[in-house]
């Protein structure tokens, strides 16, 4: 990704061209989901993509036993850097605010290699 349209990503000026939303669902339920979109929006030639993760549920300041929030804000990154997805990803950004901030990444994709 050249630098002008890394800057013009980061500052919310580019509008992705699909969506999905995996907030509220499980580990089972995100992981299939993500890597359908994923394929499916790189077959399509899609190249700035928005995946929703939420930002997770808030820490209960009386809860003796601190867990950890964000599961899938921590998981999607690690999804989208293994195969199959690697091959068609080729960068993860935080989502500007427009889009989501910390609840949101960007997920640029490579360019489909058409015969």
């Amino acid at each position: 990704m050249d630098t002008k349209t890394y800057g013009k990503m980061k500052r919310g000026k580019l509008v992705p061209e699909a969506r999905i939303d995996l907030h509220g669902m499980t580990l089972d339920q995100a992981h299939p989901s993500l890597t359908r979109f994923i394929l499916t929006s790189y077959s399509r030639g899609f190249r700035l993509v928005l995946v929703i993760t939420g930002k997770g549920q808030k820490d209960d300041p009386h809860d003796p036993m601190p867990q950890q929030r964000g599961v899938l804000k921590r998981h999607v990154p690690l999804w989208l850097s293994m195969a199959p997805l690697n091959t068609a990803v080729m960068d993860v950004t935080e989502a500007h605010i427009r889009h989501g901030g910390g609840g949101a990444y960007y997920v640029y994709l490579r360019r489909t290699s058409r015969s």
